[in-house]
């Protein structure tokens, strides 16, 4: 099955709340490479007080932003716990930045205040560190090509991951989780968090790819090959950064 003429849905989780860094631009890079290879996309923007209907969408993202506004999505999001935990077993994709990454885990601590209960899509939790990690970011990743991954983190939050909760890839240059095991992100099924803002997908345009293939996956239950583009200037933007400290 070729990619024309197939459609995928896409959830913004609360946009209005956690759209810190540009990270809006992730969607926008997701419906671009789609449209380019004629593949439909509707996107529809969940703010608090909505419904959230899992046989609908394929791909769920959500984004970063500051304390009072992850506290309050912390609270929203445990309405559609259930749900949202029922869409991964379904195979649903998910792209967590920052600290909407930190709210997929089990919870996030910070030095004041109560706890932020996460709604635990990852088997990872987040307690607040005394260093603001800040600069760009070079990992590799081992399940895709290329395998480098760019992006520009800022988060002083530690986040640990287990059991069958994997890093997304080790970091070269930066902090990446925590500052001390070399690891960034983290993915369970088609689950994935990171705190590479910046915004993450227009600088890795092939785990963009990625992420789309799994979401066609999902939504028709089959491989579909996708149309190739000319990524001169999106890989321009990617090498450029590799290896580039801040």
């Amino acid at each position: 099955m070729d990619s024309k003429n197939v459609t995928i849905n896409i959830a913004h989780l609360y946009p209005r709340l956690l759209n810190i860094y540009g990270d809006w631009g992730n969607v926008l890079t997701v419906k671009k490479r789609c449209e380019w290879r004629g593949i439909d996309v509707n996107i529809d923007a969940v703010e608090t007080g909505d419904t959230i209907d899992i046989k609908k969408y394929d791909f769920y993202f959500i984004g970063g932003g500051q304390d009072a506004q992850q506290t309050a999505v912390a609270k929203e999001l445990q309405k559609h716990k259930a749900a949202l935990q029922d869409a991964v077993d379904e195979n649903a994709v998910f792209l967590a930045i920052c600290g909407g990454y930190q709210l997929l885990g089990h919870y996030y601590q910070p030095h004041e205040g109560e706890r932020l209960e996460g709604i635990g899509l990852l088997d990872a939790y987040t307690e607040a560190g005394n260093t603001r990690f800040i600069g760009n970011v070079t990992a590799e990743c081992d399940f895709i090509l290329p395998r480098t991954l760019v992006g520009f983190e800022n988060h002083s939050g530690l986040t640990y991951i287990n059991g069958a909760t994997e890093p997304i890839a080790t970091v070269k240059i930066g902090h990446g989780n925590n500052g001390k095991d070399k690891t960034e992100g983290a993915r369970y099924k088609n689950v994935f968090g990171t705190y590479l803002h910046g915004s993450f997908l227009p600088k890795n345009p092939h785990f963009a790819d990625y992420l789309i293939s799994l979401a066609l996956h999902k939504r028709y239950k089959e491989e579909i090959e996708l149309i190739s583009l000319n990524d001169e200037f999106e890989t321009m933007a990617h090498d450029c950064l590799v290896n580039k400290k801040y």
